[in-house]
């Protein structure tokens, strides 16, 4: 196992191609970062292009507090044929006529909202430890539970003869491949994906990302850990609190506040050095749950 050289810890932002996983990603990272600890916060698949938010060193123990939602993805759904992935790496299975303009803006409306999502059979879904993907290309597909997902919003960006590009606002879970899927099906067509690319996660943007080429090229653009609880209410804490704190020590909030919320504890230049928790009656106590820095 490769030692780190340095202790690197931050969120980092990665524009990934197609053609390469989430996996090579975090390793491509991890090079760069000297073999510091990483891990990215929801999958793209290897046909995807677009964000990954990784967390690396210290950092990776905040990924329950990272606000991911929602999702925003710009895809391109081929009407007339569907695939057994989904997508335009996959086989055909079947092929349909072309679809009116108002049964795709009608079935755009019925997959609006929170309905149940039934996954791809090539997803990473596991039923009883085998993958859902492995089992699919063995021909012996598992049989998938649907799951809740929510759609907030379809934007229409062009439409061609059998091509419609469109922007998906979503929660997280959502599959972009398997409403391209039922979109073809509810217009009583059949479709697929020829593109996908996940423009935005939470507050972040792939506007902002670092491409593969450029972190092997030596740029290591690591945000600070303050930004992965941005949205928590900070509170500073002098030297004398700071030694309590990284020893996992309660220490006053200095007012009272609500019984459960988070706060995230703050030392010198802004640095994140916990995340806690307002404990008793009163809030009066701030419990570390996350300790991001040394004693």
């Amino acid at each position: 196992m490769e030692t780190p050289t340095t202790d690197v810890s931050g969120l980092m932002l990665v524009d990934k191609p197609a053609g390469v996983t989430s996996h090579d990603v975090v390793a491509t990272v991890r090079r760069a970062a000297g073999g510091a600890r990483a891990g990215h916060a929801g999958t793209l698949d290897p046909f995807a292009t677009g964000l990954l938010v990784l967390l690396l060193g210290r950092a990776t123990r905040l990924v329950s507090y990272l606000d991911g939602e929602p999702k925003v993805y710009e895809t391109t759904i081929r009407f007339g044929a569907e695939t057994d992935t989904d997508d335009a790496t996959g086989s055909v299975t079947r092929e349909a006529p072309l679809p009116e303009r108002a049964a795709i803006d009608a079935a755009i409306l019925r997959l609006t909202g929170e309905f149940d999502q039934q996954p791809p059979a090539y997803s990473a879904k596991k039923v009883a430890g085998v993958r859902s993907y492995a089992a699919a290309r063995r021909g012996d597909a598992l049989d998938l539970a649907a799951t809740p997902v929510v759609v907030h919003e379809w934007t229409v960006l062009a439409r061609r003869e059998s091509d419609l590009t469109v922007r998906i606002t979503c929660s997280g879970g959502t599959y972009i491949r398997a409403l391209g899927r039922d979109l073809g099906r509810y217009t009583g067509s059949a479709a697929h994906l020829t593109e996908l690319r996940r423009i935005a996660s939470g507050p972040y943007s792939a506007a902002e990302a670092v491409s593969l080429d450029r972190l092997r090229g030596g740029e290591l653009p690591i945000r600070p850990m303050r930004e992965i609880v941005a949205s928590l209410p900070a509170i500073a804490v002098d030297a004398e609190a700071r030694a309590s704190v990284v020893r996992g020590r309660a220490v006053a909030a200095g007012g009272p506040g609500r019984p459960g919320e988070r706060v995230a504890l703050l030392g010198d230049e802004e640095t994140l050095i916990a995340v806690a928790e307002r404990v008793g009656d009163d809030g009066q106590l701030l419990q570390p749950r996350v300790v991001l820095a040394d004693a």
